[in-house]
């Protein structure tokens, strides 16, 4: 389109983007609710491989090296929601609470054999790999670089107890068994939940759990997928993926069975977007050769602009209505049948 040159240059105030991301999200909103047909959704789901697009996904979120990642993240190097006390104001305070109620609520122990799909950069893997010092922990990812970054940190921290795997979910499989599956964001890539949480179900022990951290529509669930020049988030940066409903998980217990849940106020992850933008902002001179190197020097400022929009729209996306439209939802599933 004419103005995406003008976007690029980055010549567009903040504040002029945030009124059209917020525009963006009513015109979605009124698509959907016109459109929704959650049976259909769900059919299609079943029928589809357990994940799409997934080499375009790791392309577009960790072809970027793990220095970025520490110039934006803090920390805990968690690339997900934090969880903000109303008395926090850094951003590694809720990145810890977060990993903290994550162990809670997965009812994690020490000596449990744990298993966690979609580890990321290691925010969770490292943590539970510390705190939990007699429990074997097996961590996967899409992305090699991520393996090599998570096993290098291991070194330096003197962790012996983590296995990292570089693996395609579509193709993952263990003959090990575990007391605990994890998974904290992964599960908005993935498209067939009936055959994942088969698959999951046969990784558990009989008495094993698995739980699930995803961002949530709170009535709707939808694909993002590329139909013209506004579906800019699917293109750049979530081609494939899904955006689950609070209840879009009620569909798949054919062998796990939602046994608790909790959904969280989208404000949490709209603090969380803001605090990513705001050290981006703060740490531009080390960027920007970051991204003259990944995306080279003629697309380097593009990208700028883009990782910049990226942060903003996630912003807006759960802000909106003061965080009651989108959510973070935490699920805790059980076996059907523990025999």
């Amino acid at each position: 389109m004419w103005y995406t040159n003008i976007i690029e240059k980055g010549i567009i105030p903040d504040s002029l983007i945030r009124i059209k991301i917020r525009s963006l999200l009513k015109q979605r909103l009124r698509e959907e609710r016109k459109n929704y047909n959650v049976e259909d959704l769900i059919s299609e789901l079943k029928n589809s491989p357990i994940a799409i697009e997934t080499k375009a996904a790791n392309e577009q979120h960790y072809e970027l090296p793990a220095t970025f990642f520490e110039k934006v993240l803090d920390k805990y190097l968690k690339y997900s929601c934090g969880y903000w006390e109303q008395s926090f104001t850094q951003l590694h305070e809720a990145e810890k609470k977060m990993l903290e109620l994550t162990i809670e609520r997965a009812d994690l122990k020490d000596g449990q054999d744990i298993l966690e799909l979609g580890c990321g950069w290691g925010s969770l893997s490292l943590f539970m790999a510390q705190k939990f010092s007699n429990s074997k922990i097996t961590v996967v990812s899409n992305s090699n670089s991520q393996r090599e970054y998570i096993n290098e940190k291991a070194d330096r921290l003197g962790v012996k107890n983590l296995h990292v795997i570089t693996a395609d979910m579509n193709d993952f499989n263990t003959d090990l068994h575990f007391d605990r599956v994890v998974s904290v964001e992964m599960f908005e890539h993935m498209r067939n939940y009936q055959k994942l949480l088969y698959r999951i179900n046969d990784f558990l022990k009989p008495t094993g759990k698995l739980f699930v951290h995803i961002f949530s529509h709170t009535k709707l669930a939808y694909k993002f997928e590329v139909k013209d020049s506004s579906d800019w988030m699917s293109k750049y940066f979530f081609t494939g993926g899904i955006m689950p409903s609070e209840k879009l998980f009620d569909h798949f217990q054919d062998h796990l069975s939602i046994e608790k849940r909790w959904h969280m106020n989208g404000i949490h992850y709209q603090k969380t977007a803001e605090a990513w933008l705001a050290r981006m902002d703060s740490n531009k001179n080390e960027i920007l050769p970051i991204f003259e190197n990944t995306y080279g020097y003629q697309d380097a400022k593009k990208w700028w602009v883009y990782w910049r929009i990226f942060f903003m729209a996630c912003a807006e996306l759960w802000g909106y209505k003061d965080g009651k439209e989108w959510s973070i939802s935490h699920y805790l599933f059980s076996k059907r049948n523990p025999n």
